[in-house]
């Protein structure tokens, strides 16, 4: 009956900055979007897309505090040491969990609006 999630959305307070750290910080593609009335951005992330929303109120986690616990979507890269040299490279703080409970390399990171981000890929 289900065949995967077709996207997931988020709002972001500022479009434009998360534009800067969705496109051009991690790489995302943006691709088309329809001409709705809110601001916003779709980015194609394998098989899966991310919708961004520019909502003027406050987030629902309202820090940037990197908390794996919180709502979080997670990224299945292939090489998880180049998701660290591009985050490196762009001075972007992040939780790195090489050994854990689970079969993979994680790495989490927030966006600018505080959004919980997830990288997996297979250990190394």
């Amino acid at each position: 009956m289900y065949e995967g999630i077709q996207h997931v959305s988020l709002a972001v307070t500022d479009l434009g900055q998360a534009k800067v750290f969705y496109g051009g910080v991690l790489g995302f593609k943006e691709t088309p979007r329809p001409a709705f009335q809110s601001k916003g951005a779709w980015y194609d992330i394998g098989g899966t897309q991310l919708h961004l929303i520019e909502n003027n109120g406050r987030t629902l986690r309202g820090t940037d505090i990197i908390d794996d616990k919180d709502g979080h979507f997670a990224v299945r890269v292939t090489r998880m040491r180049d998701v660290l040299d591009m985050l490196n490279k762009a001075l972007v703080p992040y939780v790195d969990r090489p050994q854990n409970l689970t079969m993979w390399h994680q790495v989490y990171v927030t966006d600018p609006d505080g959004n919980v981000i997830e990288f997996n890929a297979a250990r190394e």
